[in-house]
């Protein structure tokens, strides 16, 4: 049995889940660190109060017994006696307080000095022994007091290192911990951004037509159900172009049948086949005749459109030179511009670019036959060719009216027809342009019309510029 695949969403939780468990592992093992390292501080504090404390009070049990002793000894009062064996074992008490740091050597000389004076007060010696007793006492708590002292600032030193170090690697578990974070998120965002990505590039490539690739999408589950409703829209999409396709051939084909026996039977009444015709009855024969030509005219761009779709789909590279391709483009027009005394002049250095000749020229063609019909007799149009690193321009410029600034954003789309028309000869049916830009976009390129304000250039028409990568220099 397959298990379903986690959503997206599932996936999204989880990665913030995964980041706020490390982050909150690394918040507790910090809290536990300190809170040791807290308990080591107040222990020691602690422990060094209590040293300090029964060091302290050894001293003024030590002055409070020789006191009662040499009282004792004046007076022999067995009250004073008493005094004096209390603070002897207060005194007992308190260096068992300073056991853990006292030598065993030095607690056992403790312990035999003090027998010597007890004895000594017990037997009623002379103040002169008392004294050389209670001196050596004295200086056996001063030891003892400096040795806890000692000991106690040794402790405080291995506390703070404790704390230091404590300190440091609690910087480090963090600072891992954010590290690792950082890391853990940005390979969730990599991991789960790769589906969106390839997401957009199917809508991408859904935009540019390429329906014959299927869409396919690894990732979570409700990525995939995207990729299959993508996948839907692509054959939808495919079976739509096919239906178009077919609708234009049909309909063209359909046209142009009775469309030629309109103008063959326009032409026989032109002829006088059927009787002589009325100055009127010509004139309406001239019309006829001449929107038929129009209607035919019409019927081929469509065809031309519908088949610049399919060839773009299917470029054929291969080295081609520039300047040839276009000078022979121009030479195939001579008649026209020569009909209205135009002069084309071809500029640019010698240029060979990795394109389908045929589908080029074919771009080409059109935007030198629209240069041709909207320059005024007598004037020129330029053509340029210009590489700029791996790639090329192609510019083509003419002395017409240019285009209308409200026409500039969709004068690339089929079937637009800009409100400035040449004075004379047919409208045309705004698919030139659309089949350049199809062209131009199926060899990687660009075509624009170049702004009047930054184009620079000669002539004051309109100015396209074809903009292609794999530009080579030409081989000497």
């Amino acid at each position: 049995m397959t298990l379903p695949r986690p959503s997206y969403r599932q996936w999204l939780v989880l990665a913030f889940v995964g980041v706020a468990a490390l982050l909150a592992a690394a918040t507790l093992r910090g809290l536990s660190t300190l809170e040791q390292l807290l308990a080591q501080s107040r222990s020691g504090a602690a422990s060094a109060l209590q040293w300090s404390t029964a060091a302290e009070r050894l001293g003024e049990q030590v002055t409070a017994m020789e006191r009662a002793a040499r009282q004792y000894a004046v007076l022999a009062d067995p009250a004073l006696r008493r005094n004096f064996e209390a603070h002897a074992a207060e005194a007992q008490r308190e260096v068992g307080r300073l056991a853990p740091v006292l030598p065993a050597a030095l607690k056992a000389d403790w312990e035999g000095r003090l027998a010597l004076v007890r004895s000594g007060v017990q037997e009623g010696s002379d103040d002169a022994t008392l004294v050389d007793g209670f001196r050596a006492l004295a200086v056996q708590q001063q030891r003892m007091a400096e040795l806890a002292r000692r000991h106690t600032e040794a402790r405080s030193a291995a506390l703070q290192q404790e704390l230091d170090a404590g300190r440091l690697a609690l910087g480090q578990q963090v600072l891992a911990a954010v590290v690792l974070s950082l890391a853990l998120a940005l390979g969730f965002a990599w991991w789960l951004a790769r589906p969106l990505q390839r997401v957009e590039q199917a809508i991408r490539s859904l935009g540019e037509d390429g329906l014959d690739a299927p869409v396919h999408i690894r990732g979570p589950a409700d990525v995939q159900r995207i990729a299959r409703r993508l996948d839907w829209l692509r054959q939808r999409l495919a079976e739509t172009e096919a239906d178009k396709a077919r609708f234009l051939r049909h309909v063209s084909h359909d046209l142009k049948t009775p469309l030629a026996a309109l103008k063959e039977g326009v032409s026989l009444l032109e002829d006088g086949t059927a009787g002589p015709l009325t100055d009127n009855q010509r004139e309406i024969v001239r019309i006829l005749h001449d929107h038929g030509g129009l209607l035919q005219q019409r019927i081929e761009d469509l065809l031309r459109w519908n088949a610049s779709a399919f060839a773009a789909q299917r470029v054929v590279r291969k080295p081609v030179e520039l300047g040839a391709l276009i000078q022979g483009l121009v030479n195939a027009q001579q008649l026209v511009w020569r009909a209205k005394s135009l002069r084309i002049v071809v500029q640019g250095v010698p240029l060979t670019a990795e394109v389908d000749g045929d589908l080029l020229g074919s771009a080409i063609t059109n935007l030198l036959s629209n240069a041709i019909r909207f320059s005024p007799p007598g004037e020129r149009v330029l053509i340029t060719v210009s590489g700029a690193g791996p790639t090329l321009q192609i510019d083509v410029i003419d002395a017409g009216p240019g285009v209308a600034a409200d026409d500039r954003a969709r004068i690339f789309e089929p079937f637009f027809r800009g409100r400035v028309q040449p004075d004379q000869g047919l409208p045309g049916t705004g698919i030139g342009l659309s089949i350049v830009a199809e062209t131009v976009r199926a060899h990687g390129g660009t075509v624009a019309l170049v702004p009047p304000e930054s184009a620079g250039a000669e002539l004051p028409g309109a100015h396209f510029r074809i903009t292609l990568p794999h530009a080579l220099p030409l081989p000497a």
